[in-house]
């Protein structure tokens, strides 16, 4: 079984934003992040310390400018924080073992899927094609994986 951490090598490589964003807690601007309109199928993972996070299968449409998703991939890899910053109320959500800011979770997500709204920064993920998923250390979650 793999195991994730904080990686400071990985940190080392982040661009600006993707420090920004993971690591002082930033908010990439609406419908510019990389993964917005990705239809792949596959899974996004912490882009610091690798553990996996959402599913592509567990991707909608939100309309909100960020990649949405209904439920991690790995409930326990996820950690969810009071936030009252910017005058809300809100539920921060950070990769667990990594600590990266990932972004939010809401409850107007679809209603049939639990309700829950995942949204997320593309910054901070890295994105594993189903056809890389093996190679590259996450065969375990392919059967979560739906081809698109």
């Amino acid at each position: 079984m793999k195991t994730y951490k904080k990686n400071q090598e990985a940190i080392a490589q982040l661009t600006p934003e993707q420090y920004r964003v993971t690591q002082e807690n930033g908010t990439e601007r609406p419908y510019t992040g990389e993964y917005l309109e990705n239809k792949e199928a596959g899974i996004y993972v912490d882009i610091v310390s690798g553990e996996p996070l959402f599913a592509s299968s567990d991707k909608y449409e939100s309309h909100c400018g960020w990649p949405s998703f209904t439920k991690p991939i790995v409930s326990t890899n996820i950690a969810e924080l009071r936030d009252s910053t910017h005058g809300m109320e809100r539920v921060e959500v950070r990769s667990k073992h990594g600590d990266s800011h990932l972004g939010h979770v809401f409850t107007d997500g679809p209603t049939d899927k639990g309700g829950l709204r995942y949204c997320i920064n593309s910054a901070s993920l890295k994105f594993i094609a189903k056809s890389q998923m093996e190679v590259e250390g996450y065969g375990e979650y392919i059967e979560q994986v739906e081809d698109v």
